[in-house]
């Protein structure tokens, strides 16, 4: 059987972060796996797991309960069957509803391969000042159905996130564990907590998504001789746009991180080459992390996320601009 754990939380609270720091250090005789969904089309955090060392599936554009959970069984199946992994970590969208999920995990179809342990959700404290998030029925239901709540980015926590976050812990009052950390860096012993299965969880709001074309098990790729490719996707009150681009282009490097930096949107997050070999960019509202290192990836994405829906022709525009090639 493989040890499974569900990664939940809200846009930007640092879930494929948290994934990469417990990959880093998992046991070295154990060969690990991760099943990823995102929002977008493009498979922004595929590719940031990509030299993980994991087995990796992704599932991008939409979540793991739509389509009757059809995309995750096949990445699930496939996964299990063929990888055979130790232990397997689920990282649903952020935008993601997590009950349909654990149904699906403790399903009696899987009760021969999965060994369910604990629910983590991660969640950023300034987002209980945000009405929007607070207003999100997944924001709620995601941290309603966690076993242990990972209280991150403490390092940019304000003394009035940090009290919202002490006011939310007392008003739950259900005993489950508060784990605070920076940057994703909690222990792998966390994982074999077990799973509280006395709570009763909420059934998720009605929800649906608009595609640009049919999400597929693997990440928006570009057809032979085409240079670059531009993919939307909508659902749940917020829009995403996601581009694509071969491994001949190159970005200036102070022009990308200045259209990441200013570009108006919630969420931003690439992964692209550049003159020095690759840039990682992680933007949530102001908070603009980015790392660099000398091997370039084998094409160039980049997504973008907002409440709105911004003019997606003109920051393409802008985008085209900073290729070198």
């Amino acid at each position: 059987m493989t040890k499974t754990n569900l990664i939940t939380g809200f846009l930007g609270s640092g879930k494929t972060t948290t994934i990469l720091h417990l990959l880093a250090n998992k046991p070295a005789d154990e060969k690990w796996a991760v099943l990823v969904n995102e929002f977008g089309e493009v498979g922004i955090d595929g590719a940031l797991l990509a030299d993980s060392g994991a087995l990796l599936k992704e599932i991008p554009g939409g979540c793991m309960c739509c389509v009757n959970g059809l995309p995750m069984q096949v990445g699930l199946n496939t996964l299990l069957r063929q990888g055979r992994p130790d232990r397997l970590l689920i990282e649903p969208t952020g935008l993601g509803h997590p009950k349909q999920i654990l149904d699906m995990l403790t399903a009696e179809v899987y009760h021969p391969w999965i060994d369910l342990r604990a629910t983590l959700c991660l969640l950023d404290s300034r987002q209980l000042l945000d009405e929007k998030a607070l207003n999100n029925d997944n924001f709620r239901d995601q941290l309603a159905a966690a076993d242990i709540i990972v209280a991150n980015k403490q390092d940019r926590a304000t003394s009035e996130s940090l009290a919202a976050l002490q006011l939310w812990q007392q008003a739950r009052g259900d005993g489950r564990e508060l784990v605070s950390t920076e940057k994703g860096e909690i222990s792998p012993e966390l994982l074999d907590r077990p799973r509280l299965n006395q709570r009763e969880l909420p059934s998720s709001a009605e929800h649906d998504h608009g595609h640009a074309a049919t999400p597929g098990l693997a990440a928006l790729s570009l057809p032979a001789h085409q240079r670059w490719r531009r993919s939307v996707n909508s659902g749940q009150g917020y829009f995403a746009c996601g581009w694509i681009f071969d491994e001949e282009t190159v970005f200036d490097t102070v022009g990308i991180l200045e259209w990441a930096r200013l570009a108006p949107v919630d969420r931003v997050k690439g992964v692209l080459r550049i003159a020095e070999g690759l840039v990682r960019i992680n933007r949530q509202g102001n908070d603009l992390h980015i790392e660099t290192q000398s091997t370039p990836p084998p094409d160039s994405r980049i997504e973008l996320i907002h409440s709105d829906e911004p003019d997606w022709n003109v920051l393409q525009s802008s985008l085209l601009s900073l290729r070198l090639s």
